[in-house]
């Protein structure tokens, strides 16, 4: 498949509206629903949204892997990262969860330098240095002591890291529809027990919420695999640094959460990596292929 900065960052916006509707709907579930069985439920009925979409590709047969032990290692450490991302939610503030998740670049940059053999070049570095600045900006943590929640956040972000490095791995020989597959089925078995003995039925007011979860968890996923088959982790990942000053807009749209200075200028340090990271990765690509 050609490379393509254009239709990465198209597949990387529907990621990012995916996980803006996410963030909302995860806020209004939470207030019921343990963690254990929202990520359960979203697996389970993520399952059935895209079993159409395998039937359009050809059915089970479309789905077969060669590779069934990094499919379970990945979807073991994204499930092992997203549990502790939200472990950390409840033993840290926000902002320091988020400042620490976006170190996730950081270690994915290197770790498919080191395993995918893809290069960074100034622009990449200059994206990502932009990119942790401003958040760094936005989300201003204090300087508290480093603590459990911390570090929880640290293991989790490498965790990320390693996840998006292992699904960069699996678009070079599987599709996209077989990658979000495996990763519903695998995550659903992971988390059937610790579900079940939380389990409650939810109040019929979150129902709507969970299918838009359920939705959103499973074509985010896809949106993002897309992006990984048209450009390099170091393009990609640093598109995601969006998502902060972008849900930052959100809690001042639907919560009235103040949108301040300092969201502002870091925004404009997001966006102007991004720009740079986009537009000179470009030529040297070409030039390459």
């Amino acid at each position: 498949m050609p490379p393509s900065n254009a239709k990465a960052a198209g597949w990387m916006a529907g990621w990012l509206a995916a996980m803006l509707v996410l963030l909302v709907a995860g806020r209004e579930i939470a207030r019921e629903l343990s963690v254990f069985q929202l990520m359960e439920m979203r697996s389970v009925i993520g399952f059935f949204l895209l079993f159409p979409l395998v039937l359009m590709n050809g059915g089970l047969a479309s789905v077969k892997t060669s590779r069934p032990w990094m499919h379970i290692g990945r979807n073991v450490i994204h499930y092992g990262a997203q549990y502790g991302w939200f472990l950390a939610l409840t033993l840290i503030p926000l902002a320091q969860v988020v400042a620490i998740e976006f170190t996730m670049p950081i270690w994915t940059a290197l770790l498919a330098m080191s395993f995918l053999g893809e290069r960074l070049n100034v622009w990449n570095i200059l994206a990502i240095i932009l990119g942790l600045v401003g958040v760094f900006i936005i989300v201003h943590p204090g300087a508290a002591p480093v603590n459990s929640g911390q570090l929880i956040m640290v293991v989790a972000a490498i965790g990320f890291g390693v996840s998006v490095v292992m699904v960069k791995s699996l678009t070079r020989t599987d599709s996209v529809t077989t990658i979000i597959f495996w990763m519903l089925v695998i995550q659903s078995a992971i988390g059937l027990i610790p579900a079940l003995s939380n389990w409650h039925w939810p109040s019929a007011h979150l129902w709507p919420w969970i299918v838009v979860i359920a939705f959103c968890g499973t074509y985010s996923h896809f949106c993002f695999a897309q992006a990984m088959r048209y450009a390099d982790t170091s393009v990609v990942v640093p598109m995601d640094f969006l998502r902060v000053p972008l849900s930052a807009t959100v809690g001042w749209l639907v919560y009235s959460e103040q949108l301040d200075t300092a969201t502002v200028l870091g925004a404009a340090l997001i966006l102007s990596g991004n720009l740079l990271n986009l537009k000179r990765s470009a030529p040297a690509r070409a030039a390459a292929t």
